[in-house]
């Protein structure tokens, strides 16, 4: 069944008119019928199943159904701080990190950031990577989007008094140990840009209550990295 995020108030028993983008896509791009059911959810929590009952040219109405209460969020809360990349990197990244759960997504700039954003500037930008999360929880069927926000430097981020406790920023770490363990179901992750983080950076990373965590010997790209640690945070929490 179709899946659709919805930018409206949602209630069991109403009738509502599509929003335009809705419409585009059900009605003109797949050209639904009427008595045609798809799932419909508004980020809020939870999906609703509707019932398209009219079409016209230029727009549709549905009945709201049922209510589901499932959002098939992750076991874990996690706030992803991605240092900003160029072209479609940065899509992937936010695609596959919607994929896997992550709660929040705080763009970041950092020395070797290949990006310089201004939120006043670039919102178009902005509003795309914000689709870009929407559409990967339309097809996971995930039912809670997470917000994309706009970029800060690394050093303000790290200065936030509202990180959880549990924090890492994957880096070089000399010590073989198992970094999570004992880990909370609320955390912050870092991903450094394509050249890495600098020395510095790592440092005041540290500073701040960050732990390096090192997946494996081999050198992620900026994109890749926060699919193989989201994949193995919700392992762990999975798996306890």
């Amino acid at each position: 069944m179709n899946r659709f995020f919805i930018e409206t108030e949602l209630t069991v028993g109403s009738t509502i008119q599509l929003t335009e983008s809705v419409f585009h896509h059900w009605v003109r791009v797949l050209r639904a019928q009427l008595q045609e059911q798809a799932t419909l959810f508004n980020g809020q929590g939870g999906e609703y199943l509707a019932t398209l009952t009219e079409i016209n040219k230029k727009n549709a109405f549905v009945t709201i159904e049922n209510f589901n209460p499932a959002n098939r969020d992750a076991p874990f809360k996690a706030v992803l701080g991605q240092v900003m990349s160029k072209g479609d990197r940065m899509d992937y990244a936010i695609q596959k990190a919607t994929e896997l759960g992550v709660s929040q997504i705080q763009l970041l700039t950092s020395e070797r950031c290949e990006m310089r954003l201004k939120y006043d500037r670039d919102q178009k930008k902005l509003d795309h990577w914000q689709a870009v999360a929407i559409a990967a929880c339309e097809q996971c069927g995930l039912n809670l989007v997470p917000e994309v926000l706009a970029p800060i430097s690394l050093h303000e981020w790290l200065s936030s008094s509202e990180l959880p406790q549990s924090k890492f920023v994957l880096a070089p770490e000399k010590e073989q140990k198992d970094v999570l363990a004992g880990i909370q179901p609320e955390l912050a992750l870092l991903i450094g840009p394509e050249g890495g983080l600098s020395e510095n950076e790592i440092t005041q990373a540290n500073q701040a209550g960050f732990m390096n965590w090192c997946i494996g010997d081999r050198v992620l790209r900026t994109e890749t990295a926060p699919v193989v640690a989201l994949s193995i945070l919700n392992y762990r929490f999975l798996s306890t």
